[in-house]
């Protein structure tokens, strides 16, 4: 490392002004910052001093995605070899989910930083560092089989509509990734439906097409209420709650697994990344509309136990990784818990009463990023008003002395 150290030392000024690459040093910061920590320091002034920036924050929520990541690519070759009724190896299964994740993963972070790189350089900035997690977000909410071309124009759109009209990292109003989920599941809702996943099939099996499309557990559930059946009816096609927390069943990449999102959740909370205000009070919100629609269970879909709501669809990863971004969830404490319990109410609210969009909780997250702000003021207001009674009490008293 120190010879890599020596030889951006000695390049660096022709990227500096008045160098022969002057307008690509936003370009060669963004890279010498990601390989060492910076070395700028403050001087004077009240300021926190520790060794976490940006591009270290970002890392760590990187590094919280992995378990959901390498389980999505397992799950893709999982649910392959059981379309197929074969068998394979623990590397034949997770080899097949490999290669068809890895190009979807590429291919955002390309188009993503490409973007990203484009507008430093016209504006003169440095590069936002909030793409590192983006870029990673944006593949795991995707079926495996999302075609690529699709994936670029969603980044495309995620970045450029999402976030730097509002002024780049840290200025966006809603979450990019779950911004380019909802452009790609209206715009392309063959490919993106909620109540279907698209499975790999085998491209040199006979008549069989590159991809078939199978019911997810909503989707289950959602045919049930078209069908007028009880839960007793629907409950046999539902998977048993073990495999629904280890994550073998039909899904998004990323979000199938509750235990890989448990480790993610672990990791963001002990480095203290995430906040547990809004993870808790969005699990408290779905469980509270869960319970509400069992007492008043009109259908199969209200019948279904609250506590399944947390096991099926993206509730969990939506809970974890979507409605903590800090840039567009409530930044006050009581306001992460409203923010967040009303995430969770209108996740299954929508989930279960709305049968065109039978997973929810991409909904109710953007939803809520955009009274996000309004929460905050509230609260804000709120808390003025309180020390304001409080003042005139005082003044009150004092005058009584």
């Amino acid at each position: 490392m120190n010879f890599l150290r020596k030889y951006l030392d000695k390049i660096k000024p022709n990227f500096q002004k008045g160098g022969k690459f002057e307008k690509l040093s936003a370009t060669f910061e963004a890279f010498e910052t990601f390989l060492f920590v910076p070395a700028k320091v403050t001087s004077s002034g009240a300021h926190i001093r520790d060794s976490m920036d940006m591009k270290r924050l970002m890392s760590v929520v990187i590094l919280a995605l992995l378990p959901a990541m390498l389980f999505g690519m397992y799950n893709t070759g999982y649910q392959h070899f059981l379309l197929t009724g074969t068998t394979g190896t623990f590397w034949q299964i997770f080899g097949f989910g490999f290669l068809k994740v890895l190009p979807v993963i590429i291919v955002s972070y390309i188009t993503g930083l490409t973007i990203e790189f484009a507008f430093a350089q016209i504006r003169g900035h440095e590069v936002n560092e909030g793409f590192l997690v983006t870029g990673m977000l944006i593949p795991l909410v995707l079926p495996a089989t999302i075609p690529l071309w699709m994936v670029v124009v969603a980044t495309a759109f995620a970045v450029i509509i999402g976030k730097e009209v509002f002024g780049g990292t840290g200025m966006n109003v809603l979450n990019p990734a779950l911004t380019a989920r909802a452009f790609l599941f209206f715009a392309y809702p063959g490919n993106m439906t909620g109540d279907q996943v698209w499975i790999a099939g085998i491209k040199h099996a006979a008549n069989m097409p590159d991809t078939v499309s199978g019911a997810t557990v909503l989707g289950n559930l959602l045919q049930s209420v078209t069908d007028n059946l009880t839960y007793r009816d629907v409950s046999s096609k539902l998977p048993d709650d073990l495999n629904a927390f280890l994550g073998f069943i039909p899904g998004s990449i990323g979000e199938t697994s509750k235990l890989a999102i448990l480790i993610g959740a672990f990791i963001l909370l002990y480095t203290g990344v995430g906040s547990w205000k809004i993870m808790f009070s969005t699990i408290l919100g779905g469980l509270f509309m869960g319970w509400l629609l069992n007492i008043f269970a009109a259908n199969a879909y209200m019948e279904l136990p609250a506590y399944k709501h947390l096991l099926y669809g993206g509730f969990a990863f939506g809970a974890v990784f979507m409605a903590t971004d800090p840039v567009t969830a409530s930044q006050t404490e009581k306001g992460k818990w409203i923010y967040g319990f009303l995430i969770g109410v209108l996740a299954i609210l929508i989930r279960v009463l709305n049968p065109a969009y039978p997973e929810g909780m991409m909904l109710a997250i953007l939803l809520m990023n955009v009274f996000a702000p309004l929460i905050d003021h509230y609260v804000v207001e709120a808390n003025i008003r309180r020390r304001m009674r409080r003042l005139k009490r005082a003044e009150t008293v004092l005058n009584k002395l």
